[in-house]
């Protein structure tokens, strides 16, 4: 290949790569590193493309690629601990970020991500004692905030925790929502106010914190909230909420407004670990629980077992946290076990494409909302899902279930333990190791047999 050939077939590739047109991007650097295996450059480059792909693991091979080629480069030792943190090898990252740090310590990023990493490893008071100083001497990068936010969240410190997680308001990824309301602010009186709630984060978030409504009511607040449409129905009969809705009007009454994250610092005060309230109580609409029995109606005589195996494909974080259906199929040979998914997403058509669905019943697919979802776990004896919106609700439902972990859970699990404060009815499954599976699966099939053997 000429000069002028490479050159171009380089810039080329990089080009496509930027521009979001991955498969040409991949053949590209893949013909290029045929000819040339030495270009640091296109290593790298390849393995962020694999992460962007979801390809972990080809991720790392690359980077280590590019690693080995240019050991002091610090785009591709960011590169390289970038994919180490997303696969759990948490110390290997940490020694790479110090080691750019030394190089260029203007990249202050990467003192946000140590901390995540003895986050990721359960050491949240290593985590705690790194960031706090650092979030002191660098005010200006709101991710190493962000980052003890969350290792505060997991060590229980819930009161400085909701406060420090104000920093997610500085970032690019969250923007203030346009309302014609005053926001309530941080020790402002509520007593005989009307507040205004705005959703922020995921569904399965909104499950989690609206528990806060009970207490914040008893501080003589009065509540609006405004939900997206998959919940509504499922929130309308909330105690303690005035008026739901999909959008405030400017005519609306309201005194304050606050973002969804922001209930807990009206309970916990700014130095406070606290106790998680009762989940939240949940109502379902008559019509969905029909509908549920229906569903359900045959297999009165078997142990029924909702599965869920993927959050929103969306968050980023879902390929860590979620499977394939596929991992349920040993359950349903369980005796006395009927399985339904409660799945309901993109995902859904290579479960009906590979023919699972005689397996495990299809019990979500036509589900209107999260209603219709509460309403067929009301109707099992147990819950199986990954950490989703599924998880939450089941838990405030009081429902028997059993939350399978990856490494790195989010706060409400911690790290450790088979149990979680927050849901009396949970089981945690955790991996034991980064991204196996296997080993979570065989556990709960295990406890699945124990549980039907001794029903």
């Amino acid at each position: 290949m000429a000069i002028v050939e490479r050159v171009e077939l380089r810039i080329s590739s990089v080009r496509a790569h930027q521009e979001g047109r991955l498969r040409e991007a991949l053949d590209g650097y893949t013909r290029y590193l045929e000819r040339y295996p030495t270009d640091a450059g296109v290593w790298t480059n390849l393995g962020s493309l694999y992460r962007t792909m979801g390809r972990h693991e080809m991720g790392r091979t690359a980077q280590m690629r590019a690693y080995a080629l240019a050991p002091d480069d610090k785009g591709i030792i960011n590169n390289y601990s970038n994919i180490l943190s997303d696969l759990g090898d948490d110390t290997q990252s940490i020694e790479l970020r110090k080691k750019s740090l030394e190089i260029d310590p203007s990249h202050l990023m990467h003192h946000a991500m140590i901390g995540r990493c003895m986050r990721g490893m359960g050491d949240y008071s290593a985590a705690i004692k790194y960031l706090t100083p650092m979030a002191k001497k660098f005010p200006e990068e709101p991710e190493i905030r962000l980052q003890l936010a969350f290792a505060q969240l997991g060590a229980g410190h819930y009161g400085p925790a909701f406060r420090t997680y104000d920093a997610r308001w500085a970032t690019d990824e969250l923007g203030a929502p346009d309302v014609p309301f005053t926001r309530w602010e941080d020790g402002m009186s509520v007593d005989g106010k009307t507040l205004l709630i705005l959703p922020e984060q995921g569904f399965g978030d909104m499950i989690l914190l609206l528990r806060f409504i009970p207490s914040i009511r008893a501080l003589g607040a009065k509540i609006r909230l405004v939900a997206k449409k998959p919940l509504l129905r499922l929130l309308e009969g909330i105690d303690g909420i005035e008026w739901i809705g999909t959008g405030a009007a400017r005519e609306d009454p309201v005194d304050f407004w606050l973002s969804l994250m922001d209930l807990p610092k009206l309970v916990f005060g700014p130095a406070e670990n606290g106790v998680a309230p009762e989940p939240t109580k949940l109502k379902i609409p008559d019509d969905s629980t029909d509908r549920a029995k229906t569903i359900t109606a045959q297999h009165r005589e078997k142990c029924k077992v909702g599965v869920v195996w993927s959050g929103s494909s969306t968050y980023k974080g879902n390929v860590f946290r979620s499977f394939t259906h596929r991992e349920f199929l040993p359950m349903a040979n369980v005796p006395n076990v009927q399985l339904f998914s409660l799945y309901k997403g993109p995902f859904l058509d290579a479960f009906h494409k590979d023919g699972s669905a005689a397996l495990i019943i299809d019990a979500a697919g036509t589900d209107r909302d999260f209603a219709d979802c509460a309403a067929t776990m009301r109707e099992m004896d147990l819950i199986i899902t990954s950490d989703t919106a599924t998880a939450h609700i089941a838990g405030s439902l009081g429902i028997p279930v059993w939350v399978m972990l990856h490494w790195d859970a989010f706060w409400v699990y911690r790290h450790t333990g088979d149990t979680t404060q927050w849901y009396p009815s949970m089981r945690l499954f955790r991996q034991n190791k980064p991204q196996d599976w296997t080993s979570v699966f065989d556990a709960a099939h295990a406890a699945l047999i124990e549980k039907v053997g001794g029903a």
